[in-house]
């Protein structure tokens, strides 16, 4: 699996999750990130923020290791030797890019000033990042960011989450009602799909994304640009293909709500999508496609305690102060190769552990957890 840091708008059901403040530490846990693209430009040097975590984890402590995010392609220049290959924020140049080939084959990704232009910033021990979501840039407003976690300059950190446990520290306290502040794992490919020849830039560049949304809006997807019938006008624009994958949600959040959703695939890896196997809303076609659009969510609101998560020490959780996430990925033999039967979730705030809030409106049998029992009721 890879681990995606997002400060975006909401999207329908799944996930990205926004930060104004940051996730300060991923924990416990041993994990992997997104991307999608072509060509290396020269005009910016990347330079990816650096990010250690703590891993291996025992009752006597954790071990360090020094780790990196690098930004998704998606928000970054798309150029062919200084002259933009993707105009007015939603128009392909027709000079550049007539084809998905061609068009791959001469533009370039651009390295990322990840503070100035994206708000995105390692923080003061450098286990953990702050994302800011509106950054005005020298030439453009910038809004929200995608981010992996690195194990190398060219290579995602894949997590394996099977008898394991993941962590982070987040401050969620500036979100309001409307931003969505996500952390979650796709199954994207450890290098970026890099290739050597249509996709030069690789992981090192953010390429390769993929969610069990099967977005249209990826301007590249395995090498090649998404050009062929580009819709402009949508919001966001959209091209012909989508890029589907599974998707475990941790953390889709702001100060007044939180869900972790898992969403499966029938098919592994990234899938370049096309037609009913998309599964695209506009089209009526939500669950006929690949992915589980809607997933298995617990949200403690909606599953009957309404005074679990919120602002203020009214809530067992106060979203208005820091807080550890804790999940969960429990097998059914205790082993890191069994069988996934139950992903469990608690809280850590002021030294206290705070369990889950049961899902009372399933009944009394409705549980705490993730489980296939939990997602049949």
């Amino acid at each position: 699996a890879l681990c995606a840091l997002h400060s975006l708008p909401p999207r329908p059901l799944s996930g990205s999750m926004a930060s104004s403040k940051m996730v300060r530490s991923l924990l416990c846990s041993s994990a992997a990130v997104l991307a999608a693209s072509q060509q290396v430009g020269q005009m910016q040097q990347e330079v990816h923020p650096e990010m250690w975590l703590q891993v291996d984890c025992t009752a006597d402590g954790c071990q360090w290791e020094r780790g990196a995010v690098v930004l998704d392609a998606n928000w970054r220049w798309v150029n062919k030797d200084g002259q933009n290959c993707y105009m007015n924020d939603n128009t392909w140049d027709p000079a550049h890019c007539s084809d998905p080939a061609s068009c791959a084959q001469q533009c370039a990704l651009e390295g990322a000033d990840y503070a100035a232009t994206y708000g995105v910033s390692t923080n003061t021990y450098k286990d953990g990042v702050n994302l800011n979501f509106v950054t005005v840039g020298a030439y453009a407003k910038n809004f929200g960011s995608r981010l992996y976690v690195m194990d190398g300059e060219d290579t995602y950190k894949l997590f394996k989450l099977k008898n394991k446990e993941f962590s982070f520290v987040v401050d969620v306290s500036n979100l309001p009602c409307g931003l969505n502040g996500a952390v979650y794992f796709v199954e994207m490919d450890r290098h970026g799909d890099w290739d050597g020849v249509s996709n030069k830039a690789g992981a090192k560049y953010g390429t390769g994304y993929c969610d069990a949304q099967c977005p249209h809006d990826l301007k590249f997807i395995k090498g090649e640009a998404n050009v062929l019938n580009w819709n402009s006008t949508s919001v966001p624009p959209v091209g012909r293909y989508g890029a589907c994958c599974a998707e475990m949600d941790i953390w889709e959040a702001n100060s007044m709500a939180t869900a972790f959703t898992p969403h499966p695939c029938s098919q592994a890896g990234l899938t370049k999508c096309e037609g009913t196997a998309c599964g695209d809303n506009v089209k009526g076609e939500r669950y006929m496609g690949i992915c589980d659009k809607d997933g298995c969510d617990f949200n403690s609101f909606r599953m009957g305690k309404e005074d679990f998560f919120g602002r203020g020490p009214q809530f067992d959780v106060d979203s208005t102060k820091p807080l550890s996430v804790v999940t969960q990925f429990l097998t059914s033999d205790g082993t890191d190769t069994g069988d996934l039967v139950e992903v469990k979730r608690f809280y850590v705030q002021d030294g206290k552990v705070i369990p889950n809030s049961e899902a009372t409106i399933l009944g009394p049998n409705g549980g705490d957890s993730v489980t296939d029992g939990f997602c049949e009721a």
